[in-house]
């Protein structure tokens, strides 16, 4: 998340700079290429699924998003092939290659009449304020920004004001992270839309995990992006905005966009043949069985605004809640896969009371080799021993973990002649080896009482085997340090960041 102590770039759309002021004409071999790579007009997402139609009905079909590779083309079809709606909320839609190509899907998607509406958080967005008009002025695609007033238009004595007169408001920010198609298909869970979490960065990937929803539960979904949507919280990008782009009419604002996306040194053309492919692997993952089909999904989300204030920066919400029944009602076991793991006196009371009653425990979480956030890492630190006190054990990942090589992107692989490091990014719970969770939900005082997540609750033994298989692997000493009263992998950084770790400890761990 690399968080809130600065506002790091980026969300949607300092694309636009590439798109919004062009004038010239694209180059014949870059026109070539883009009429061979884009989509085939005879295919749908109805007839897609209508062979699936009668469980959608009552019942959703389930499929986990493991490796980022297949969460990306997933998203990338799903667009290509959506024919009413695309809606979507994100945290963090960075402006890196990922962003950029995944926006120009939004815009064509646009063309063919979809209407499109987002979401971004305001404190995340980094970006010119014309760019975001720009993108916006498609009359199929309306942006929203949610609690806008910290970061969007704002210079830094306002930014500082704001954290002044409402330092709680401010920090009640937007963590949910969904995508809608036509009302029929989800994908959410741990990614935000940039590079690295979808194995494509260079330097530093994570590892994340998402899940796919067909069918009833996405109804659910949906209704929650209304609330959302229709929150006074959230402000039309034009309310927010008000001085106009000279630009924002010309009809050629996202041809130097779409020449990005059809560059192959930017989109490489093996993934394009894996996203045309897409549909002979949804095929085999129906009729494989993959596509496990449920009567019992929940999709739970807070509210926005989460709580009332009234205990100041506490208060819970409703997956606050959702979790610790979850775990009060644990009888054998849960595991966790956490990347922020701060703990409070709450957390950490149903840990111990859940290991007295015989449940075994094991969290995941980053070491301090392989953090990208060392506020947060700070404040587990603090309190790290008295966790471990609790029966609770704990892993930190290993920076080089040997995983990395089976789920980084296979295509990055060959380009590089280095492994990238790999952080873990995934939020994740496996109750009793039958329940999962697969949610945007970090065990740390912020999600529990400040952002808005959003989690699936999915109680399968088939898909949880699945869940559990991955973890697993992740446990096993080649990728992750056990830590104990007697030995943590503190010492495997170097001096500077173990000190930049310690200077972090003055932060209240509330805002974490």
């Amino acid at each position: 998340m690399k968080i809130y102590q600065s506002f790091i770039s980026s969300t949607i759309i300092s694309l636009l700079f590439l798109a919004a002021c062009s004038t010239t004409e694209p180059e014949e071999n870059q026109i070539d290429f883009c009429e061979n790579i884009h989509r085939n007009n005879d295919m749908t997402l109805s007839k897609e699924l209508e062979s699936i139609s009668n469980e959608m009905e009552n019942k959703t079909g389930v499929y986990v998003l493991e490796d980022g590779s297949n969460a990306m083309i997933s998203r990338a079809w799903l667009t290509e092939y959506a024919e009413k709606t695309i809606d979507i909320q994100y945290f963090i839609f960075s402006t890196d290659n990922i962003g950029l190509i995944a926006c120009d899907y939004l815009i064509r998607a646009a063309d063919r009449g979809v209407k499109i509406r987002m979401i971004v958080d305001d404190i995340m967005i980094d970006s010119n304020p014309d760019h975001i008009l720009i993108f916006n002025s498609h009359k199929n695609i309306s942006v929203k920004v949610y609690n806008p007033g910290i970061n969007l238009g704002k210079n830094i004595f306002q930014k500082i004001g704001k954290l002044a007169v409402d330092f709680r408001g401010a920090n009640q920010r937007m963590h949910n992270k969904t995508c809608i198609v036509d009302g029929k298909v989800v994908i959410t869970g741990g990614r935000n839309i940039a590079d690295e979490y979808f194995d494509y960065d260079h330097e530093y990937n994570f590892r994340d995990r998402d899940i796919l929803l067909i069918g009833k539960e996405s109804k659910a979904v949906e209704s929650s992006f209304n609330q959302f949507w229709e929150s006074p919280l959230s402000k039309n990008v034009t309310h927010v905005l008000k001085n106009k782009p000279k630009n924002i009419e010309a009809e050629n604002r996202f041809e130097k966009l779409h020449q990005y996306a059809c560059n192959p040194d930017n989109f490489w053309p093996q993934i394009r043949t894996r996203i045309k492919n897409l549909p002979n692997i949804f095929n085999e993952i129906k009729n494989s069985g993959k596509l496990i089909w449920l009567e019992d999904v929940q999709f739970i989300s807070d509210l926005p605004g989460k709580n009332k204030g009234d205990q100041g920066l506490k208060g819970g919400g409703i997956s606050t809640t959702a979790l610790i029944e979850l775990i009060k009602k644990a009888k054998s076991s849960i595991e966790i896969q956490t990347p922020y793991l701060v703990t409070t006196e709450l957390s950490r009371t149903l840990f111990k009371e859940a290991n007295q009653r015989g449940v075994k425990i094991r969290i995941l979480t980053n070491s301090l080799a392989s953090t990208d956030n060392v506020e947060a890492f700070s404040g587990y630190q603090k309190d790290r021993e008295k966790l471990l006190k609790t029966g609770v054990r704990i892993f930190e990942f290993k920076p080089d973990a040997e995983i990395r090589k089976q789920i980084m992107t296979g295509e990055l692989q060959e380009k590089l002649d280095h492994k990238p490091i790999f952080g873990l990014h995934s939020k994740s719970m496996v109750i009793d080896d039958q329940i999962s969770v697969i949610g945007t939900f970090n065990l740390d005082p912020r999600s529990a009482h400040l952002n808005t997540e959003c989690l699936v609750i999915v109680d399968s033994k088939e898909i949880t085997q699945g869940v559990l298989q991955g973890m697993e692997e992740e446990f096993k000493p080649e990728n992750a340090w056990e830590t104990t009263l007697s030995f943590n992998p503190d010492s495997e950084v170097s001096k500077y960041k173990r000190l930049k770790t310690w200077t972090r400890k003055i932060i209240p761990k509330d805002i974490l």
